[in-house]
């Protein structure tokens, strides 16, 4: 092997740690061309999960290294939220003993096409995250309060904070989601923040999603709900029909699930 060839090796345990992915333009960047890309696979020094991406032999391919390595190596500005980070944070339930099987992720723009094409049991599900909120949407936005760090460093997921993905999560219903789990969900978030709430809400483009929070808030009753401030939180005029032949919430005006009934 040459010199030349040995330190490109050296770079590449510093810079590609074990188990994170990278594409082409990640390569290119880094001083790998097409050619030395290729010889490095047929050396069995860098494998190919998917056409155009790359990943060292050592460390399990996984969802969670996935996202870590579109957040951190590829700076993508995704997040892991909905019940995805509902279930990281240990809020949900019906959990499989395998893990989730959708990722849900957040973000501005969508992510690289080759990751519906890597070998994983897990599918990735993009979200618009401007579709949900005006201004807070960043992974960058842990001083807000908005997302978390899961892990140390580098290797450090970021998700959304339960706050948010609660909200997320309500984007869902009922078409994706049902009322019925969501419910159980909302019975369990006894601790969530009133001033994150008060932010979110105050942020949320979605009508349909406030007054769900707010008919969810005031069937469980959780401790937070008096430090909301609801007058500040635009939650539009008229009637809503989320479910065909539900009941029609007098207050909030949304149709929700005959058998989901008075306050528990």
């Amino acid at each position: 092997m040459t010199e030349l060839k040995a330190r490109k090796l050296n770079q590449l345990e510093r810079t590609l740690p074990e188990g994170l992915i990278a594409d082409a333009a990640w390569m290119e960047a880094h001083g790998y061309s097409s050619s030395l890309r290729t010889q490095y696979v047929a050396a069995g020094w860098l494998e190919q999960p998917a056409r155009g991406t790359f990943k060292r032999p050592l460390g399990k391919l996984t969802w969670q290294n996935v996202a870590i390595s579109l957040q951190t190596l590829l700076q993508r500005d995704l997040v892991v939220g909905g019940l995805t980070a509902l279930d990281l944070q240990g809020l949900t339930h019906y959990v499989s003993p395998s893990g989730p099987t959708v990722i849900h992720l957040h973000g501005t723009k969508p992510p690289p096409g080759w990751l519906a094409k890597l070998p994983l049991p897990e599918t990735f599900r993009f979200h618009r995250a401007q579709s949900l909120f005006k201004t807070i949407y960043a992974k960058s936005d842990l001083q807000a309060g908005t997302v978390r760090a899961l892990g140390e460093g580098d290797r450090a997921l970021i998700v959304s904070t339960p706050e948010r993905a609660f909200l997320e999560l309500l984007a869902e219903l009922p078409d994706r989601e049902s009322f019925h789990h969501a419910d159980m969900i909302a019975e369990g978030l006894r601790t969530l923040s009133p001033r994150r709430l008060n932010l979110l809400l105050k942020d949320c483009r979605s009508v349909k999603v406030k007054r769900l929070f707010f008919w969810f808030a005031d069937r469980h009753a959780p401790p937070w709900l008096g430090k909301i401030d609801k007058n500040a939180v635009d939650l539009g005029s008229g009637k809503r029909m989320l479910v065909r032949g539900g009941r029609l919430d007098p207050t909030y005006l949304i149709t929700v699930p005959e058998d989901l009934g008075a306050p528990v």
